[in-house]
């Protein structure tokens, strides 16, 4: 009966103080997705995964997000496809409520290509 108890009185004790706590799921829905950089929506946020070739490890993924206001999401791929027609001859700058965006342009063998450079936006002052 002792052992019974003390069974109880422990397992309750581990249930009360425990530091896991389950979160409920919300996945990410994909938009689109080409080599290495992704588009994905939840709600009405929108975010963008690319591949950070700067490091060694060739796993490690960037993200930027931004809400949809004003058809933000639509003006952001006129504005990168735009520039694979007729390329800006200077970075294109861009201001996220967190972040700092610049599409650099530029040709590789003859085929133009963007680059996304991220600053975080409280370490980077204009």
């Amino acid at each position: 009966m002792r052992k019974i108890i003390l069974l109880v009185t422990c397992m309750f004790g581990i249930s009360v103080f425990s530091q896991i706590k389950v979160l409920k799921n919300e996945t990410l829905v994909e938009i689109g997705k080409d080599n290495s950089v992704g588009l994905y929506k939840k709600e009405d946020r929108f975010t963008i995964n690319y591949q950070d070739l700067n490091t060694a490890n060739l796993n490690t993924f960037r993200s930027f997000s931004f809400q949809n206001m004003e058809g933000d999401v639509s003006g952001l791929y006129q504005l990168i496809t735009g520039g694979f027609t007729t390329m800006p001859e200077e970075n294109v700058i861009l201001e996220l409520p967190n972040d700092i965006i610049e599409l650099h342009y530029e040709k590789n063998y003859g085929q133009t290509t963007v680059q996304f450079i991220q600053y975080i936006k409280i370490l980077f002052k204009f």
